[in-house]
């Protein structure tokens, strides 16, 4: 039985304005549900404070020497957990910490994962640009095509895992992607999966390290070899 029923994981890259609060609101909020748990952060090779800022509180923190992107730098992180829960979040301040209970409840009664989706709660006003909605939407309706399953936003990285969900599916991705790949090996793989609202908001300081034609093209490639390839672990 793992050491802690819930690990939360989270990278990190160039973050030092954002990961206190961040993880501030998190340890409050896991303190509050009353379950074991862990916060993981993995530092993406971040050139400012994150690291460091990160140390200041209550969490693991591990290093990557130099910046190898979000698929490498979660998986890391996952590898890591001890947990027989899984939950992702970014770093930027953009989710709220506060609905982590609503993406584990659901894995307490059923579900194999729950991604959080910002077109089904609340969201500040261009918290998302409108490229971005395009190309989520985009993939959201190739991945129904492929899939047979509808999801309103396949493109989020606040998820909520069973351990075995990851170990079954496996994930191979580096960069951006890894969101797609965990979207579509989950629908496929015939795992019970949920949505629920998150509040989303604008990070607070910071800008996007997505660059949306290079990293779509990658998303649409995951899309495709994610549809045929066989399960595997990571």
């Amino acid at each position: 039985m793992p050491t802690s029923v819930v690990s939360v994981v989270i990278p990190a890259y160039n973050e030092e304005d954002n990961i206190g609060d961040v993880l501030l609101k998190t340890n409050v909020t896991m303190e509050s549900i009353g379950l074991p748990y862990e916060v993981i952060v993995v530092d993406d090779g971040s050139i400012d404070e994150t690291r460091f800022r990160a140390m200041q509180h209550n969490v693991t923190v591990l290093s990557n020497e130099t910046n190898r992107g979000k698929g490498y730098t979660l998986k890391k992180g996952l590898q890591s957990a001890n947990g027989n829960i899984l939950v992702t979040m970014d770093a930027d301040g953009s989710h709220q910490p506060e609905d982590i209970p609503k993406l584990l409840y659901p894995l307490l009664n059923g579900a194999d994962a729950v991604f959080g989706s910002r077109f089904i709660g609340q969201h500040e006003q261009n918290s998302t640009k409108k490229l971005h909605i395009f190309g989520n939407n985009m993939f959201n309706f190739l991945i129904a095509v492929i899939t047979g399953k509808r999801v309103t936003d396949s493109q989020t990285g606040f998820r909520a895992f069973k351990r075995k969900i990851l170990d079954d599916i496996g994930i191979s991705s580096n960069g951006y992607e890894v969101e797609t790949e965990l979207t579509m090996k989950s629908l496929r793989n015939g795992h019970i999966v949920q949505e629920e609202a998150i509040t989303f908001k604008r990070r607070k300081s910071g800008a996007s390290h997505l660059h949306p034609l290079f990293d779509g093209i990658k998303i649409f490639k995951t899309i495709i070899k994610s549809s045929i390839t066989a399960r595997k672990k990571y």
